[in-house]
């Protein structure tokens, strides 16, 4: 760009650029809107014209060559003035956005009251009665009176909620026989009795306690092994190991049906986290895997497991999220992770965005010390309190409230986000929050759609903290859970109970 008078108005070379008097190029360029360019182009030219008059100062006083230049004072009034406008429009888009995320104001709070003594409740009718009789000690039972001794006349009851501790018994299966004694027939014999393997020692109550400890409550096999010990018992590790597995093959049912279940739902979430693997081939005797939660309808969950955190299995019997999303139609909730971006790309899967994961880049910009995340971040927190007060509504409720209320906020606050991100350097926590949000907006916003959507996969990643409980009490030992600790993510949902029984 040049500031010679000579040059053709708005000449543009075949690489586009512009060239022609500065002052015309520029209001060439407001008039187009291009606020964001002309503040950088005026910057240069302030650069580069202080440069230039650095060294005309140099110059010999005689010397008689003029620029027909702009000065740096011109050029520093004119980036004041491009700056006030794009700061105005910052400010306009502070204000709508402040504005979408207020709370409606709330009726003062009834007088709550006095505070009502305490009152211990009963036990539960439901627990077995035992009588424990209390006798008057010995020294105790003569009259203080006439020195006979006194009759018993009642009992005082008291009820005190008590806890029997665990046996361990040997369960003496006796399988009755019969026979035809007029004919002395075939003889006819009682089926086994309930046990994992047929031929095994240990009975189902057995290994599905150590199972249902192990994965729902975190327990280790060796801190188990101690309480059996305590209560008589010395298990050894290897048969508790071969009982966990051998449970696991009589879910695979279980486990099937929640995958069929879950493929089949109005909506799925999904989401992965990682997972330490035991494994003696590697170099460093750890290997990483991938858990993978998928949730369907009626909070019902599975877990895949793979050998490795790539989209597609790896191993025989292993599906990544690719493989999975392959079989799956429809809504899909899941965060913006490039493990499923060509699953999205077919036409009948239809992606969800995670609101979550985009309020949290705001949060991160703001721990950062950057206090303008405070309004997006406030307008989060207003469409979850609208999603709170919907909590007990049904969908189509949920659809009408979200467009009347939602739907003006997060309009605004998109709008927000196109204002800030072009004003923002490109590292920063706010214009990559800003970035995010924009990038993903189909996605995050089809909750507005549809009251049955989920804002946000928040189910999801709650649902990982089991896994995570249970990877740092003890980590997976691949000779034993290969594949079979693929399974062992069914006992994670409410149907954790109802697989130990029919185990």
């Amino acid at each position: 760009m040049s500031g010679s008078s000579h040059t053709p108005r708005n000449v543009k070379r075949p690489e586009g650029e512009l060239r022609g008097p500065v002052l015309d190029v520029l209001r060439d360029m407001l008039e187009a809107g291009e606020h964001d360019k002309v503040i950088g182009l005026v910057s240069q030219l302030l650069l580069r014209n202080g440069e230039l008059e650095k060294k005309l100062g140099k110059r010999q006083p005689g010397d008689a060559n003029k620029s027909e230049g702009i000065s740096s004072d011109q050029l520093e009034l004119f980036l004041q003035a491009i700056q006030q406008q794009a700061q105005e429009a910052l400010q306009q888009a502070n204000d709508r956005l402040g504005q979408a995320s207020q709370s409606p104001a709330t009726p003062e709070p009834t007088r709550k009251p006095p505070r009502q003594p305490a009152v211990r409740r009963p036990p539960p009718a439901g627990l077995r009665r035992v009588d424990n009789p209390i006798a008057v000690p010995a020294e105790e039972r003569a009259c203080p009176t006439c020195g006979k001794d006194r009759t018993c006349i009642g009992h005082d009851p008291t009820e005190v909620i008590e806890l029997i501790p665990a046996e361990v018994i040997v369960r003496i299966d006796r399988r009755e026989v019969l026979v035809c004694e007029p004919c002395e027939g075939e003889l006819g014999r009682a089926p086994l009795g309930d046990k994992v393997i047929a031929r095994g020692i240990y009975g189902s109550a057995l290994v599905s306690t150590l199972f249902v400890r192990k994965y729902d409550h975190g327990t280790t096999l060796h801190r188990q092994r101690e309480e059996l010990q305590r209560l008589g018992l010395d298990m050894p590790s290897a048969s508790m190991s071969d009982q966990i597995a051998w449970i696991t093959d009589l879910l695979c049912p279980i486990w099937h049906e929640l995958q069929n279940s879950v493929l089949q739902s109005r909506v799925m979430q999904l989401d992965s986290t990682g997972l330490p693997v035991r494994d003696k081939e590697h170099g460093y005797g750890v290997q990483l895997g991938s858990l993978c939660a998928y949730v369907g309808d009626q909070e019902v969950a599975v877990y895949l497991y793979t050998s490795t955190a790539r989209k597609n299995g790896q191993r025989a019997g292993e599906l990544g999220p690719e493989d999975f999303l392959a079989l799956r139609s429809g809504p899909t909730l899941a965060d913006a992770s490039n493990a499923f971006d060509k699953s999205f790309l077919r036409s009948d899967l239809v992606e969800l965005g995670c609101n979550m994961h985009a309020r949290r880049y705001f949060v991160k910009a703001l721990d950062s010390g950057d206090t303008r995340a405070a309004l997006p971040i406030a307008a989060f927190k207003r469409l979850y309190d609208i999603e709170e007060e919907l909590a007990e509504r049904s969908a189509q409720e949920r659809t009408v409230v979200r467009q009347q209320k939602s739907r003006a906020i997060y309009d605004e606050l998109l709008a927000w986000c196109r204002a800030y991100q072009p004003h923002e350097p490109p590292k920063t926590p706010l214009a990559a929050a800003c970035t995010y949000l924009i990038n993903h907006h189909v996605a995050l916003r089809r909750f507005l759609d549809d009251g049955a959507y989920p804002i946000d996969n928040g189910l999801v990643e709650r649902l990982h903290r089991r896994p995570a409980i249970f990877v740092s009490l003890c980590t997976l030992s691949r000779s034993a859970w290969n594949y079979k600790c693929a399974i062992i993510g069914s006992i994670a949902t409410r149907a954790s109970s109802a697989s130990a029984t029919a185990a």
